[in-house]
């Protein structure tokens, strides 16, 4: 495995994690001719899965602001939130075009919001391509300002004001037709922290839409997503990838589809399979979830990486997992087109140095 590194973050220096990879990923990203964007908030480090020269698998890393949410948009467009910044990154690289003779994407921050520490989750692009976000510490959707650290669009009905508090952990996102259609959040809690004494079965989804609580009795939910027409989500303290199933006049359920042995964040698709994000449960806030149980019984330990999981028949057919200091990610992204993409950081000689033009406006 060739492990290209930009400015490592410092818990991934050499002999303090170790990657591993089941036999078939290579050949599964060859194939469907698509990589894997993932972020580490503790590592500090925007992560792409390729391939190298040889065909197998390249990990590249570069430096982020506390990186979190990811959303891959029209044109190849890729936003994140991280530490108090919100970024959009270009691709800078025509097809035809390669760094160092292996990497043929090269995403570059060109457009950065500073909006202060927001605590900023889930971000998807809405219909004017602008970024919007899961704004965790004033427990609301929000969007971009050109004076303010951010406008606000949307909060949670049980919310009772816009206020500096973390009280729901509103956290996820997901996006239909170009506008926020649902999100998820740890509780419908009204009380500054009110939340962490919700873990276990607080966790609720929300349609905004109608402003209506369509699941819940959830152990801290994360990343809903749409695929094929369905609301799926990770039930994360259970460590459950499954369906929100609609009740006829009722409230639905959750349906779940495979057990995953980590606290799951970071979710997507790709034909009938999904890549779901595992973390190690090792810090207070994932103690005491139903996740530590369900682990006791299929005696197994707690992974952090990623498994990809056949939606037909609910078993992991392809993974990469993450030994030593990195336990905890937060989100993944699939980059289709591309087999083997870069990223350059914001504050990095990289990023000084690296000169691109459009020669076609001479």
């Amino acid at each position: 495995m060739e492990n290209a590194k930009e400015q490592p973050g410092p818990v991934d220096e050499p002999g303090e994690v170790e990657y591993s990879v089941s036999s078939g990923l290579a050949n599964r990203l060859a194939g469907s001719n698509i990589s894997i964007a993932f972020t580490s908030y503790q590592s500090g480090l925007l992560y792409f899965i390729g391939l190298n020269q040889k065909g197998g698998i390249n990990i590249h890393q570069a430096a982020m602001p506390k990186p979190m949410g990811l959303c891959m948009g029209p044109n190849g467009v890729l936003t994140m939130t991280g530490g108090f910044q919100i970024m959009r990154f270009e691709n800078v690289l025509e097809k035809d075009q390669q760094i160092n003779y292996v990497f043929d994407a090269c995403y570059v921050p060109r457009i950065v919001h500073v909006t202060g520490n927001l605590d900023a989750h889930d971000v998807g692009i809405d219909g004017d391509g602008q970024p919007v976000f899961v704004n965790t510490r004033f427990n609301c959707l929000a969007t971009v300002s050109s004076r303010h650290s951010f406008k606000p669009v949307w909060r949670p009905p049980f919310v009772s004001g816009l206020v500096d508090e973390d009280r729901c952990h509103l956290n996820g996102l997901a996006m239909e037709s170009n506008k926020p259609r649902y999100v998820t959040a740890v509780s419908r809690s009204d009380t500054i922290d009110g939340w962490r004494d919700r873990r276990a079965d607080g966790g609720i989804v929300i349609d905004v839409a109608s402003n209506e609580i369509i699941c819940e009795g959830l152990s801290m939910p994360h990343s809903p997503r749409i695929h094929n027409g369905e609301l799926w989500i990770l039930n994360s303290g259970t460590g459950e990838l499954g369906l929100v199933k609609s009740g006829k006049g009722a409230k639905g359920h959750f349906e779940p589809r495979a057990f995953c042995p980590g606290f799951l964040r970071g979710l997507a698709f790709h034909g009938d399979f999904a890549y779901v994000g595992l973390s190690k449960p090792r810090y207070k806030r994932f103690e005491g979830l139903a996740l530590d149980q369900k682990l006791r019984d299929a005696d197994s330990e707690p992974w952090c990486g990623i498994q990809v999981i056949d939606l037909n028949t609910g078993t992991c057919v392809d993974w990469l997992r993450i030994d030593g200091k990195i336990g905890e990610l937060y989100d993944l992204e699939i980059v289709r087109g591309y087999s083997c993409p870069m990223a350059v950081p914001p504050h990095s000689s990289e990023a000084a140095g690296l000169i691109t033009f459009d020669s076609d406006q001479l």
